[in-house]
């Protein structure tokens, strides 16, 4: 895109001056990069190193629990997460519905059954 970018100097420092079409798109790009990048690092940090396809993250990112899309990401059946955490079936699946937020203990055993830092499962389920 060839942008009619002008020049001026205000308060003796050099500005650049671009349509406010353009100036919106490169906001939106700059953005849609920050985003990425921030994926990128989660999908890199979230599971000791270890990337997590984007598809699990979109679904997360969509409202989906994410105690449920780390258990289907860790190939486990929801009994075989509540019997790895101690947190009975019924509990992870009112967790997993949004039903209950799930305690702070909770919590903190479904993420180490999991391999995941807690604020994982507590993070996006907050917001």
């Amino acid at each position: 895109m060839k942008s009619a970018l002008q020049t001026v100097t205000i308060a003796g420092r050099p500005c650049a001056i671009v349509p406010l079409a353009e100036y919106h798109a490169l906001r939106e790009a700059l953005e849609d990069a920050a985003d990425d990048a921030t994926l990128i690092r989660l999908r890199t940090e979230n599971a000791g190193g270890e990337a997590m396809p984007a598809a699990f993250f979109d679904r997360i990112l969509d409202g989906e629990s994410p105690v449920r899309v780390w258990r289907e990401f860790r190939g486990l059946k929801a009994r075989e997460l509540a019997e790895a955490s101690g947190v009975s079936a019924a509990y992870l699946s009112d967790i997993e519905t949004d039903r209950k937020p799930g305690s702070a203990r909770a919590l903190q055993r479904l993420a180490e059954a999991l391999q995941v830092n807690m604020n994982e499962l507590i993070a996006q389920s907050a917001g």
